[in-house]
């Protein structure tokens, strides 16, 4: 089973992610990262050539092909949940975490992540504080169907918060396990 990350830009899925990997010794899956090495090109560049429609049917490959491997972290974009076919993909072979943050914590970490204002466009043509309530308001709905929990990064450390996650991810898995033990005769 994997441990899939989701939520907005600056809520700490790809850092977590890689923390939680290693603490897990799983491997790490960005499906932002995944898509510019598939496409060749940062996402930037590939909806400024082909669109957001491109980039979202490259994004829901990815995650159809993260699914058949092994068991690992994954990190989704953001607006990964706009898909349905990936929500029951996600949904079917993981366990879905919400990491969610305050959004002052969120702008401030999209403003100091230089990476990410070079590689990621701008969602709408609002200031990034105006996109992420736009956007929060459209995608929250998503992001509460589809997680199973949902952990507040907010001034919370790295490790702290995949400490977090990996409780909620045993004790989760064990409680699966133990039912279906009990279950068999």
């Amino acid at each position: 089973m994997h441990i899939v990350l989701i939520g907005y830009r600056g809520c700490g899925k790809s850092a977590v992610g890689r923390h939680l990997a290693d603490r897990l010794q799983v491997p790490f899956y960005d499906t932002d990262a995944l898509v510019e090495q598939l496409a060749g090109k940062c996402i930037r560049t590939i909806v400024e050539e082909k669109g957001w429609p491109h980039f979202r049917r490259i994004e829901s490959e990815v995650i159809r092909k993260l699914a058949l491997l092994q068991d690992g972290v994954i990190a989704t974009g953001g607006g990964a949940v706009l898909d349905e076919t990936n929500c029951r993909i996600l949904k079917a072979h993981g366990l879905v975490i919400w990491l969610a943050a305050d959004m002052r914590t969120m702008i401030h970490r999209m403003r100091g992540d230089a990476m990410s204002k070079e590689r990621r466009p701008p969602l709408t043509h609002s200031d990034s504080r105006r996109e992420a309530e736009e956007l929060l308001e459209q995608r929250t709905t998503i992001y509460r169907r589809l997680a199973d929990t949902c952990i507040d990064t907010t001034g919370k450390s790295i490790d702290e918060i995949a400490r977090e996650v990996s409780q909620f991810f045993e004790k989760t898995v064990l409680s699966k396990r133990e039912a279906t033990c009990r279950e068999i005769p």
